[in-house]
């Protein structure tokens, strides 16, 4: 699995959508195979998280990337202001439940498979993995809060 082993963001320049105006950048990280560009729209008015374009743009270096993504037309930066607008999440409550079960999950694999392989205590290490579950069926409770909530 190749590890991202950098990120550099460019501003592209600004775009005007409905009387707003928005400044683009494009964000590229290094998996380690190739630089991968996405797309990010900042209301200049207000300090947003921004919307991220789901499309990318790739290249060998960033170096290419940025002239990729500094070549693209107004008309092409607002078809994908309005696709990142679409696109965007609105259930972040739920996503970050989500994303809370991910980690919790990752880290049960982490910590048993550290058991296994000797690095840990079995004592330690089934404390943890039922600390752990404990938290997991606790996060799962709290989905239903957030199922269909637009927030």
């Amino acid at each position: 699995m190749p590890i991202a082993s950098q990120t550099v963001e460019s501003p592209v320049r600004s775009i005007e959508v409905d009387g707003r105006r928005y400044a683009a950048s494009v964000v590229i990280e290094d998996d380690g195979v190739e630089h991968i560009g996405h797309l990010w729209f900042h209301d200049e008015e207000w300090e947003d998280e921004g919307l991220r374009d789901h499309g990318s743009i790739s290249g060998r270096c960033a170096s290419e990337v940025i002239e990729q993504a500094a070549a693209l037309t107004m008309n092409d930066l607002t078809l994908r202001f309005h696709r990142a607008q679409v696109d965007s999440r609105r259930n972040h409550g739920l996503r970050r439940v989500t994303d809370q079960i991910l980690e919790s999950i990752r880290h049960l694999n982490r910590v048993s498979t550290s058991m296994r392989a000797g690095l840990l205590e079995i004592e330690d290490a089934a404390g943890e993995i039922d600390s752990t579950e404990r938290k997991l069926h606790a996060l799962i409770a709290e989905l239903r809060i957030h199922a269909g909530v637009a927030a």
